[in-house]
């Protein structure tokens, strides 16, 4: 069990670098992309603070979700970046013996005001991939709306989309 999650969060990483390594820096930092003019490394950066809040707080049990880095070097920065997922990567690789079921609580502002949840750390991690590839699919809409065509056909899908469908999102 723990090679499956464990792997599928590296796998989903994985894909971060390959596409950092695709990329000039321009449409890496490029903000103008509307509704939200947001840039690919805010995205990056928004999901690596998210590991990095759960291993800055996963031998204490308690993982505050609220108390991100947002490190600007890694929005800005693509080597910094990729710096930052082989550390993170480098991390992963020490749960493969961990024990999934183990209770961590969790601290987050879920929108009504900050509350703390018991997870297990197999649902932590799950959590971090799923968010890890809902932010792809913003990437992947900012690459669009940029104009910048990758070679990865399936970034920002979930392994659950039908590839039918995926196909017809692409024809449209």
């Amino acid at each position: 069990m723990n090679t499956v999650i464990v792997d599928s969060l590296l796998i989903t990483l994985s894909t971060s670098k390959k596409l950092l390594n695709e990329l000039t820096a321009a449409p890496y930092s490029c903000k103008e992309v509307a509704p939200y003019y947001s840039s690919i490394g805010t995205h990056i950066r928004h999901v690596l603070d998210f590991y990095t809040c759960i291993f800055k707080g996963l031998d204490r049990k308690y993982v505050d979700l609220t108390s991100r880095g947002r490190n600007q070097r890694i929005e800005n920065d693509r080597n910094c970046a990729i710096s930052e997922i082989e550390l993170i990567e480098n991390h992963l690789r020490t749960l493969y013996s961990a024990d999934l079921n183990e209770l961590i609580t969790v601290e987050d502002d879920l929108g009504n005001g900050v509350i703390t949840i018991d997870y297990t750390l197999g649902a932590l991690l799950a959590q971090a991939n799923s968010h890890t590839i809902h932010h792809y699919a913003i990437i992947a809409y900012i690459l669009d709306g940029l104009g910048v065509d990758i070679q990865d056909e399936n970034f920002g899908y979930n392994p659950t989309t039908p590839a039918q469908r995926i196909e017809h999102t692409k024809a449209s």
